[in-house]
């Protein structure tokens, strides 16, 4: 009984030794051992002992380097999309010529030197509805002759219609009023219609070749009658000059139209009244001053006609006449 008492206080001793050696060494190891730096970030300094000791965290920031756009970067626009490209444009040109014909007919043999000048206006103002819709415009012509002895305003001539294209033809229609001033008999209106084919369409080219036209008119308001006329032209432009000139010609007939009723006892109204051909220069003054077209297109034309008759019994002033202004198309 003494040897096993005396073994379990023993072992009872041990124990206790290896306990508080282990309790020795886990503190000596606690104290030697480096202290992690407690975890801070830039909204929670309470941890650091000073602000000194702070430890600041800068967020992160993911960005990614500027790369080329596929698209490219925006271009200026062109000399071509400078123009007016809204739904309103404007056709305006003044000139002077040497007489006012109309229809073969020369207007300004009323008085004055023979090729006395006659000062044009002829303006339209066009209304652009998109493709697929008619597109109306109004205007007006204005002829003054200083040398006319009733009034120097000779004609006005205000009109208005619209255009439609169904390619290849181009249709139009319209009403016209012919104004004299102080002669009131003379004044007349009428309705017209005209169809012209887009050559270039039917032969696949780049720019119209003849540009055929056929025009019909009914004068319902003095003469009470059909004037036809059919045509052509062809545009020669000079590429990087500005400059481009038209051809033109014309065959027209009288149907009961009085004022081409020709003199003397066989004097008709009716039959193939006369041919007309014609020349037209246009000079760019954009191109010549080297200025936008964004200010519009303006250009300096020139004129040159010539008219006959096809019938004697029909009436027809042939002569050659001529003349030059300015244009302006914006």
């Amino acid at each position: 009984m003494k040897d096993t008492g005396f073994r379990i206080g023993r072992a009872c001793i041990f124990a206790l030794g290896l306990s508080a050696l282990g309790s020795g060494a886990a503190q000596i190891d606690s104290q030697s051992a480096p202290r992690p730096a407690p975890l801070t970030t830039s909204f929670d300094r309470s941890a650091a002992a000073s602000p000194a000791e702070a430890t600041i965290v800068q967020p992160v920031h993911l960005s990614f380097a500027p790369e080329e756009s596929v698209y490219g970067p925006p271009q200026p626009p062109t000399e071509l999309e400078m123009v007016n490209e809204g739904g309103v444009n404007v056709d305006l040109t003044v000139r002077y010529m040497t007489d006012n014909v109309f229809r073969g007919i020369d207007r300004s043999e009323v008085g004055g030197a023979e090729d006395a000048p006659n000062l044009q206006f002829d303006g339209r103002i066009y209304f652009d509805l998109g493709n697929k819709k008619p597109h109306p415009f109004v205007g007006t012509f204005v002829n003054v002759y200083n040398s006319d002895p009733i009034s120097r305003f000779q004609e006005i001539r205000p009109f208005f219609g619209a255009d439609f294209t169904l390619r290849p033809l181009i249709f139009e229609a319209g009403y016209t009023t012919y104004i004299f001033p102080e002669r009131d008999d003379d004044n007349t209106s009428e309705f017209y219609a005209k169809i012209t084919i887009m050559d270039e369409a039917l032969f696949r080219t780049e720019k119209p070749i003849l540009r055929p036209y056929l025009l019909a008119v009914y004068d319902f308001d003095v003469y009470n009658g059909w004037y036809y006329e059919a045509g052509i032209e062809h545009i020669f432009e000079i590429e990087k000059t500005g400059l481009s000139i038209k051809l033109s010609g014309l065959v027209s007939y009288s149907n009961g139209i009085e004022l081409f009723r020709g003199d003397g006892p066989k004097g008709s109204d009716n039959g193939f009244q006369r041919y007309e051909i014609g020349v037209m220069g246009r000079y760019s003054l954009n191109t010549l001053l080297n200025f936008s077209r964004r200010w519009g297109e303006w250009s300096l034309v020139g004129y040159g006609y010539y008219a006959d008759n096809l019938d004697d019994n029909l009436k027809v002033d042939s002569q050659i006449w001529s003349g030059g202004g300015i244009e302006f198309r914006y």
